[in-house]
C-alpha cells in the first residue's frame, strides 16, 4: 500500500482544513488508517484513527470536538477535517495504515506511512 497525504497548508488560528491522504491497491479497506503529527524537535504523536470499515473512531483529546476522521473505501481516501485550529496544531501530518485497530496509537505498528503535508497555523 502507497500513501500520499494532501491538504496542508498555511491557515490563520480559527480556520479549517482538510487533509486526504489517497491509497494505492486494493487492499484499503482491509487497514485501518491513522493520522499522526510531528512538530519540530518533537516525536511523532497520533492525532485519529478509524477502523476499516469506518464505523470506529478514536482521536487524541487535544484534538477531539475540533478534528475528524472519515473514509471513503469507495475512493481509497482517508480523511483529517481539522476545525478551530490552534498554533500548536502547526505539524507535519502524517497518515499510516495499520492491520491492528487495538494498536492504532502505536506509531511503531503501522505498516505503511504517506509521505506527510505541512500545516501551519498563524496567530
Amino acid at each position: 500500500v502507497q500513501l500520499q497525504a494532501s491538504g496542508g497548508g498555511l491557515v490563520q488560528a480559527g480556520g479549517s482544513l482538510r487533509l486526504s491522504c489517497v491509497a494505492s491497491g486494493r487492499a484499503f479497506s482491509l487497514y485501518n488508517m491513522g493520522w499522526f503529527r510531528q512538530a519540530p524537535g518533537k516525536e511523532r504523536e497520533f492525532v485519529a484513527a478509524i477502523s476499516t470499515s469506518g464505523e470506529t473512531t478514536y482521536s487524541a483529546d487535544s484534538v477531539k470536538g475540533r478534528f475528524t476522521i472519515s473514509r471513503d473505501n469507495a475512493k481509497n481516501t482517508v480523511y483529517l477535517q481539522m476545525n478551530s485550529l490552534k498554533p500548536e496544531d502547526t505539524a507535519v501530518y502524517y497518515c499510516g495504515a495499520i492491520l491492528g485497530y487495538g494498536r492504532r496509537e502505536d506509531r511503531a505498528a503501522y505498516d505503511y506511512w504517506g509521505q506527510g503535508t505541512q500545516v501551519t497555523v498563524s496567530s
